[in-house]
């Protein structure tokens, strides 16, 4: 008989609802422009939190979050093309799932990164724009604004297709788990994910020092 266990735990889920929210937010903020460049470097910055905290999580939180859960080599990814994969595919993320999770996060460290040393010189310049030269800042700007965003959204489009893939031709609703952490497996199949008091304490204190860190990046402008 099926029975369900816990495979994301509370802080995946809330960080990636959170990134969500955020990346709506930059994407507004961004074409809005102006007064609300204000807004879209606070909204950066929290994306820098964010990030930072999932790099720690996927060495330190539940057993489906870690990187070594699904992070694989190509003949893993070559076995899922051919129908072939690793049971665990079927819980975390898939070989392609993974993919499109370091691909984001790349993009979006990258995106984060031309930010804080853009200088748009209009309305908006980064708090580490100092530390590079005026040609550094502007092609930093360049790839922010022409390169970056596109990537972006790119990623979002396909990862919305995907899931929607998912839906309509596996019968698989990939959203769910991620709003109640929970999936049906069969009998002793799969190993939970810890996600207890302990588990979501440890996380709150890796998600205060990553704000932390990026408070005093931040303050090297000052």
């Amino acid at each position: 008989m099926p029975h369900r266990i816990r495979v994301w735990d509370l802080p995946t889920r809330l960080f990636h609802w959170s990134l969500v929210a955020c990346v709506a937010g930059l994407v507004l903020t961004g074409y809005v422009g102006g007064a609300q460049m204000e807004w879209h470097a606070r909204i950066g910055y929290a994306v820098l939190t964010l990030l930072l905290f999932r790099l720690v999580w996927g060495f330190v939180g539940g057993h489906w979050s870690r990187f070594a859960s699904f992070v694989r080599g190509p003949s893993h990814i070559a076995a899922y093309l051919r129908g072939e994969s690793h049971p665990d595919s079927l819980m975390g993320h898939n070989p392609l799932g993974a993919l499109s999770v370091l691909a984001m996060m790349g993009f979006l460290l990258a995106q984060v990164a031309t930010g804080l040393v853009g200088d748009d010189e209009i309305a908006f310049t980064g708090p580490l724009n100092r530390f590079v030269t005026s040609a550094q800042g502007l092609a930093a700007t360049w790839y922010h604004k022409r390169i970056g965003q596109w990537l972006i959204i790119g990623m979002v489009a396909l990862h919305v297709g995907a899931v929607l893939f998912y839906l309509w031709h596996k019968g698989e609703n990939l959203v769910r788990p991620m709003v109640h952490g929970d999936k049906a497996v069969g009998a002793g199949t799969a190993v939970a994910s810890r996600d207890d008091a302990r588990s979501r304490a440890t996380a709150l204190a890796v998600l205060l020092a990553c704000a932390g860190a990026v408070a005093a990046l931040v303050q090297l402008s000052r």
